[in-house]
């Protein structure tokens, strides 16, 4: 190999790769590295978390509105409409983009649903047991 320039593109890997900054004449910007664009853990993690977050924090905002602008009364007989919220996740299962995502977020969902009815099971056991 003589050119010197294909060597270095032979030899460079894309962690090693120098960042360019674009000069004021040009206007291309340089494609982020594999890891910023599809790691193949982030999906997982952050889908996962989403599921976990959205186990709690859906209900309980949608609860909160639900009382502050219909009053207690309201807010019981239309709690029960918080189940449509999961028409976001199942929205994310059809496009093949988003399916490892929703995927790992439906994971979560139901782990907490698991872990949390398995928790207040024990608790209210342990209750009757300690009391009866």
């Amino acid at each position: 190999m003589s050119d010197p320039e294909a060597a270095a593109r032979v030899d460079a890997t894309p962690d090693d790769a120098p960042i360019a900054v674009p000069d004021e004449g040009h206007d291309e910007v340089p494609e982020p590295s594999w890891w910023h664009r599809s790691h193949p853990t982030f999906a997982g993690l952050v889908g996962f978390f989403s599921g976990v977050a959205f186990v709690v924090a859906v209900p309980g905002v949608y609860a909160a509105l639900l009382g502050l602008f219909l009053g207690d009364a309201a807010a019981q007989k239309l709690f029960p409409l918080v189940i449509l919220a999961l028409v976001v996740p199942i929205a994310l299962l059809v496009p093949r983009k988003t399916r490892r995502f929703a995927q790992f977020m439906f994971l979560g969902i139901i782990s907490t649903v698991l872990v949390v009815v398995a928790t207040a099971a024990l608790v209210i056991w342990v209750m009757v047991k300690l009391d009866g």
